[in-house]
């Protein structure tokens, strides 16, 4: 195999940015598997160059000259930058990867813009492009592993790849740990659904930990795992074994049902300084959240109590709730989710809107077959814009209702109750610059300005009632500020996506419709 030249660029953000909560904490949301992928493909021989754009660098001038091959990782709502990227490197001769969860829910429009699309990926996979690294158009090969790695390279391997992007955190400085991949729920609308559970070596885990406090003074970790803690005395009894207590500061996401009072105060004895739970709806899924049958204002009573308890041991709680779901109906989700912050003010919510990625959920299927799919950009399929038509509200009152809960959420008085609840100092301040930079002027204007214009513009809203296909000019004008230098080069016809490609495929069945496997390193 030749020496290749490899550039490998992290997309952790979709476009410039200048609030102040991506000032702060951007470099600390990059992604493992691209520090991966680059550790692999350094030991095959080839050299390698890893660019994380976070938005507040010039992406052109970070960008690698005279590569031979380039791994993008992208989620999907940086899928239009990544198509732009793919297509300015192809014009310099190089060939074109793509990876991450936009090549695992959109494989069939990705491909018609890089070489190769993966889905998981192993050891195995990324050799085998390697070896090959040839163009493949005008339709990229779609390659996937068997299942997640068995194993990942540890910490001492990855580190100068994680010390590029600690060096790029101004104040806070957190560290990207697995402990295990996938979760043993199966949550219908989550892409780790229909993936089996696997714990990682627990060794390789006491490692990693025992390296970074031979690295850094007092390291900060965030699980990467959906569910940590599954396998809790396992996990807890390696942290005991190695770091000393006070050693590290942990933030892990994690279920109710795995916190209970004893468990936390273990969490606490260790260093854990964030929990971030899931409760997603009130009126289902009560075997996450530990409450049981209990729907309504009895739910919320019981996850208040619990996420209380927690506040009492942990210093800051994000819950994780999510709007839109079918089983939702009315003002009741809205009002009782005001509710809970009125008896845990301590708790920073986090609210996700119902949307169809692609196909990463079974659920997806059926909003697919039920024609609920709208054509939304990829630029705006994030946690704040809902591509499902809801089954309970009109498009506008559904608005009003996320305008009314946001406010609520993030209001003067609720930032003070939150700001108080809160035990420690940065917990304290990253509420509150949480709640003002991405949320009050983030969130909330984007949400009126949909409102506003389902209301007085009548293509926009035909859009949205799927009455036209017509991409509304004000998402692309959107598109065209936020990519920049960068919208010349975006393909003719990206903008644009077929919302029911999944079904298709599913739909064909045919040989050249599955996707070739290699076998698992």
């Amino acid at each position: 195999m030749r020496k290749l030249s490899i550039g490998i660029i992290d997309l952790v953000a979709k476009a410039p940015t200048g609030t102040m909560w991506m000032r702060i904490m951007g470099a600390n949301f990059v992604s493992i598997m691209p520090q991966v992928v680059a550790t692999w493909c350094e030991e095959q021989g080839h050299d390698v160059t890893l660019v994380t754009y976070t938005g507040r660098e010039n992406l052109i001038e970070k960008l690698p000259a005279n590569v031979d091959l380039v791994f993008i990782s992208s989620f999907t709502e940086a899928a239009l930058l990544s198509y732009a990227l793919s297509n300015l490197f192809r014009s310099r001769g190089a060939i074109t990867v793509l990876g991450g969860p936009h090549a695992r829910c959109y494989p069939q429009d990705a491909q018609k813009y890089f070489d190769y699309v993966l889905g998981f990926t192993d050891k195995a996979l990324v050799h085998l492009v390697l070896r090959d690294c040839s163009q493949h158009r005008p339709t990229g090969l779609r390659l996937s592993a068997e299942r997640h790695p068995a194993r990942l390279p540890g910490v001492a391997r990855r580190w100068k790849f994680i010390d590029q992007s600690l060096r790029k955190a101004p104040v806070i400085k957190i560290v990207p740990l697995l402990s295990s991949l996938s979760c043993p729920y199966s949550c219908d609308f989550c892409i780790d659904a229909n993936v089996p559970y696997q714990p990682l070596d627990v060794d390789e885990m006491k490692k990693d930990l025992r390296f970074l406090l031979s690295k850094l003074k007092h390291p900060r970790v965030a699980w990467h795992d959906p569910n940590f803690g599954v396998h809790f005395d396992r996990c807890m009894d390696a942290i005991e074994e190695v770091v000393p207590p006070g050693g590290i500061d942990f933030i892990a996401e994690s279920t109710l049902s795995l916190l209970s009072e004893s468990r936390v105060m273990r969490l606490q004895r260790n260093g854990f300084k964030a929990l971030l739970p899931g409760i997603e709806s009130w009126f289902d899924m009560g075997k996450k959240s530990s409450t049981g049958q209990k729907t309504g204002m009895d739910k919320v009573d019981k996850v208040a109590y619990h996420v209380n308890m927690i506040l009492r041991h942990i210093p800051y709680v994000q819950t994780n709730h999510i709007f839109g779901l079918d089983g939702d109906a009315g003002i009741s989700p809205f009002e009782l989710t005001k509710r809970f912050l009125d008896l845990a003010p301590g708790a920073f919510p986090a609210y996700s809107m119902l949307s169809a990625f692609g196909q990463a959920a079974p659920q997806n299927l059926d909003f697919q077959k039920a024609n609920r799919v709208l054509p939304i950009p990829f630029h705006f399929l994030s946690n704040i814009q809902m591509n499902i038509k809801p089954k309970n509200y009109s498009w506008p009152d559904f608005y009003d209702h996320l305008i009314d809960v946001t406010k609520y959420s993030y209001s003067p008085r609720l930032l003070v109750r939150r700001f108080l609840a809160n035990g420690e100092t940065i917990p304290r301040w990253l509420n509150i610059v949480r709640g003002l930079s991405s949320e009050q002027f983030g969130r909330i204007a984007y949400f009126k300005a949909i409102k506003r214009l389902l209301e007085i513009d009548r293509p926009f809203r035909r859009f949205f009632e799927q009455e036209t296909s017509d991409i509304p000019p004000y998402f692309v004008e959107k598109i065209r500020r936020d990519l920049g230098q960068f919208w010349d080069w975006l393909p003719k016809g990206a903008v644009s996506h077929d919302p029911n490609a999944y079904l298709l495929s599913a739909e064909q069945n045919c040989s050249s419709c599955k996707v070739p496997r290699v076998g698992v390193a």
